[in-house]
């Protein structure tokens, strides 16, 4: 019943997660939190965070992730599948028909439609995660991350190198949240 619920939950995210990962963060939460409360809220915001930092799309990896959480090594691989299957078969399906349809008007039209709901939708879970609607945690967004953020948009525009931006908020991370809680013990 579970492999059931897991492939149903995440064949929804597949087809109608339109604008990739971070567009469907709002989809997975909705699914995973709010509709079969199979995690908490601090529990997802946790698998988003991991998501990112691993190597893929944040769908697959969060998949796999709340698959192998709520029913092991079986589940892992039913949700990855489920969410990948959709995509997977329109690319089949469409490639066929791909030359002929990329200079049709109509099609460059829906598709030009498609990006103010795609920005929405990252937007949504961008909010969702700052403001989570659940009634088992607050937001996970302190002082402390908003003026890390506030640091990096800074160093950004500064043009300083992405790899030690994340390198020297890692370093900050653990010195603002870990190491407080080392010294505590």
């Amino acid at each position: 019943m579970i492999y059931l619920q897991l492939f149903i939950s995440y064949l929804k995210i597949g087809f109608f997660g339109f604008g990739g990962g971070y567009a469907m963060l709002s989809l997975i939460q909705n699914e995973v939190v709010v509709q079969n409360q199979w995690l908490t809220n601090a529990e997802f915001t946790d698998i988003v965070a991991v998501s990112q930092m691993t190597p893929g799309p944040i769908a697959i990896n969060s998949a796999t992730y709340v698959g192998y959480e709520v029913a092991g090594f079986w589940g892992a691989v039913v949700a990855t599948f489920a969410v990948c299957l959709p995509a997977l078969t329109l690319m089949i399906l469409l490639t066929k028909f791909y030359l002929k349809l990329r200079k049709n008007r109509y099609m460059q039209t829906t598709i030009g439609a498609m990006h103010p709901v795609i920005i929405g939708m990252i937007l949504a879970a961008a909010l969702m995660l700052i403001f989570p609607d659940s009634t088992d945690a607050a937001s996970f967004i302190d002082g402390w991350s908003w003026l890390l953020f506030f640091g990096t948009l800074v160093a950004c525009y500064k043009k300083v190198n992405p790899i030690l931006l994340i390198a020297l908020s890692g370093v900050m991370g653990i010195v603002i949240y870990y190491l407080p809680s080392l010294l505590c013990i």
